[in-house]
């Protein structure tokens, strides 16, 4: 029996998320360009992140069908019966029909076929039980903690859920997570404000309806116009000028005020969205561009020659050792590796993987690079340390630790940031009154980010 095309390219993907812990919308985005009909494709998108999101809740309600439980089964197995269960549950448009036949198909060409009945059996019954499309509230043990409770229903893990009550309370925990559980919208930078009609009638060309962005005057957002679907990799390539950026994300380099012929370091550049705008604000300069994987330079390269951005300087090295360069920056970039959890809407996967023991070790980085950071920034300049985290770890706790050495001080960016927002941006609700700036999802419409701006503190007097 033939395969739908995006029931086929959604299983290879999370087999591929699965097995060899490869971020989902990367294999995607591959796998997406030989699919012919843009249907699939936005299909394919929707069954392979929303089965990542959804994967706690969907594996307790699959183990009300199944004796051993969904955890001893084999992973292709258990990947079917999650892409079958995720359509029968949230995707009224699908038949159950063809939901269930592809699953137990997808295990015949997984070569899997003894598990085929299993899986038959699984789904056909998920499909008549009166909880499918129901609250999760009433099979749940009533013993469990308000973070287990929401960790299943709203499928993360406990140990982030109950942190984030902490933090943000019931509600804002809530809200937080039903971001988390929602497609993010997609948005596209305009490199070039000179060019921004120009390239939103390219966009418009492309196939794409277009918006104006909620916070940025560069911004928009874009959808399929054939489909009004948001996909995170366009099937039709992007004009000149134009990249798929999350507005924050856009907003972080913004922060530090590049001017014409300024000197900047941009560390942990790739894959770098944040470089092209570095390098057009930074013209008649120069921009230094590191990162410590050459794969991932050369894929920065790629994007900056797509987007028509010239004059970057790349270089691999690893950032938390001594830096090679004699001279010093006036703006300098840390947007450093964190935990994503800001990013979890877009990237699923990564809930699943994270461990609370992961925080200590990337703080450690993040030490690491602000310090030899600091060490090249010029007196008078401006560096920003950003991550796309929300846990204190890998943020306040690291620029506190820099505040109270002595060796830099807070900046207020919001002045900077001011000149390139749509009239309407709320700016202040960016801001806390340090001047750190901070988006959250629920809030905000975008992923989640951390920012501040450092300036060399004054020598003490002799």
């Amino acid at each position: 029996m033939k395969i739908s095309p995006a029931r086929a390219a959604a299983y290879d993907v999370l087999l591929r998320v699965e097995r060899d812990a490869a971020f989902a919308t990367e294999v995607l985005d591959a796998r997406l360009e030989a699919l012919e009909k843009r249907a699939d494709a936005a299909l394919a998108t929707e069954l392979t992140l929303g089965v990542l999101r959804w994967q706690r809740l969907l594996d307790f309600l699959l183990g009300h069908h199944t004796k051993s439980g969904i955890g001893a089964l084999d992973a292709e197995v258990r990947l079917a019966l999650r892409l079958g269960l995720y359509q029968l549950r949230f995707l009224s448009r699908v038949p159950a029909a063809a939901a269930v036949s592809d699953s137990v198909e997808l295990v015949k060409r997984a070569r899997k076929s003894s598990a085929a009945g299993l899986v038959n059996a699984i789904l056909r019954r998920s499909a008549r039980d009166p909880h499918l499309r129901g609250s999760p509230d009433s099979l749940l043990p009533p013993d469990l903690s308000l973070a287990e409770r929401l960790g299943i229903s709203l499928s993360h893990p406990d140990w982030l859920v109950a942190r984030w009550l902490v933090r943000f309370g019931d509600a804002g925990t809530r809200a937080l997570l039903e971001s988390n559980n929602r497609p993010p919208r997609l948005t596209a930078a305009i490199l070039d404000e000179g060019r921004a009609q120009e390239t939103r009638v390219a966009l418009s060309h492309c196939g794409f309806e277009v918006s104006p962005g909620q916070w940025l005057a560069s911004a928009v957002e874009i959808r399929s116009a054939r489909d009004g679907s948001s996909r995170r990799s366009p099937l039709s390539p992007l004009p000149a000028h134009a990249i798929i950026q999350d507005e924050a994300s856009q907003m972080i380099p913004l922060l530090a005020g590049v001017q014409p012929a300024d000197r900047v370091l941009d560390l942990c550049a790739a894959p770098g969205g944040k470089t092209a705008r570095l390098a057009l604000q930074a013209r008649g300069g120069l921009l230094v561009a590191s990162d410590l994987h050459l794969h991932r330079l050369r894929q920065m390269r790629q994007l900056l020659s797509r987007a028509g951005v010239p004059g970057v300087a790349a270089v691999a090295l690893d950032a938390t050792c001594p830096l090679p360069f004699s001279a010093k920056f006036g703006r300098i970039l840390v947007d450093a590796p964190c935990s994503g959890t800001g990013t979890l809407a877009r990237n699923p996967e990564i809930r699943w993987r994270l461990k609370p023991e992961d925080l200590s070790a990337l703080a450690a980085k993040q030490r690491a690079l602000l310090r030899e950071a600091l060490a090249r920034l010029a007196p008078g300049g401006r560096l920003i340390y950003s991550t796309c985290s929300l846990e204190p770890e890998e943020n306040e706790q690291i620029v506190d630790e820099i505040l109270t050495s002595g060796r830099a001080r807070l900046a207020h960016s919001g002045a900077t940031l001011a000149p390139h927002l749509r009239p309407q941006a709320p700016a202040a609700s960016l801001f806390d009154p340090r001047g750190i700036f901070r988006t959250l999802p629920p809030r905000d419409s975008t992923d989640g980010f951390f920012a501040v701006a450092l300036e060399l503190a004054p020598a003490a007097p002799r």
